[in-house]
């Protein structure tokens, strides 16, 4: 993808994120009610969908209720120790997931090989627009600066102090993409070693995500950054990711969405 048609695609992209008005309303699920939740609860309702049920330690609602079974898709953002038993139970009910917990690799591929006939399952490390687009510049320079073996890319990625894992699942992303484009990295650590993408993690304030990367030389360096200013954006992505997935099956990524959305 030429960097000129990542531009075009976002702009088309962001204009039918902003302005298209989902063709039915949906009953949705909320899993987890933290800052997360009730920001994709406002996103949800200014798009026209219900809100059946929230699931949360606060609230008396249980996955293994009608309300919950009435969904068409549940949005699961919790924490990595209990995503995997929330997304399975959610999909034993025959409710579709879009999970945006990180750091629940293991569970991930249990549930992905157990996901029941009649149900999908997505997950994403980021459904922010703006961070999809930057994964494809991300994989459209990694593939250059793989012709110029001077160039060693490092990353830092900030978040507020109550995420609890790193690097985050965005960070493994983009570290994952830049691997696969480069033979030169075999992947990522988070202490200096040979051939593997050094991730910085910084945990400061109440910021929701910058992601930096940086490709450095004795002579320069070509940096690129994403830098989210609200949850917002991540919230509308998986709003967006549930009215996609209504009414498919099996697993599915966000990548395939944003293709068939932009082509």
């Amino acid at each position: 993808m030429k960097l000129t048609s990542a531009c075009q695609n976002f702009r088309i992209f962001w204009e039918l994120a902003e302005f298209s008005v989902p063709l039915l309303p949906m009953k949705l699920a909320l899993i987890g009610y933290g800052k997360m939740g009730r920001m994709i609860e406002e996103v949800a309702r200014s798009r026209g969908h219900e809100i059946v049920a929230i699931i949360d330690r606060d609230t008396d609602t249980r996955i293994d209720s009608d309300a919950f079974r009435s969904a068409d898709v549940a949005i699961e953002f919790t924490i990595p120790s209990t995503a995997e038993g929330n997304v399975a139970a959610a999909l034993a009910q025959g409710v579709s997931v879009v999970s945006g917990t990180t750091a629940w690799a293991d569970g991930l591929d249990r549930v992905r090989r157990a996901i029941p006939a009649g149900t999908a399952l997505m997950w994403s490390g980021n459904y922010s627009l703006g961070v999809n687009v930057f994964f494809a510049v991300n994989r459209y320079l990694a593939r250059i600066m793989a012709q110029f073996p001077q160039y060693t890319p490092d990353m830092t990625e900030t978040h507020h102090i109550h995420k609890l894992d790193h690097p985050s699942g965005t960070a493994i992303m983009l570290a994952d993409q830049i691997a696969e484009a480069s033979p030169r990295i075999s992947g990522w650590s988070e202490d200096p070693a040979e051939g593997k993408l050094l991730i910085n993690h910084i945990r400061h304030g109440e910021v929701p995500g910058i992601h930096r990367i940086t490709w450095e030389s004795t002579v320069d360096s070509i940096s690129i950054e994403h830098s989210a200013k609200s949850r917002a954006g991540f919230a509308l992505g998986a709003v967006m990711a549930a009215e996609w997935l209504a009414g498919r099956e099996g697993y599915h990524s966000i990548d395939e969405m944003m293709n068939e959305l932009i082509k």
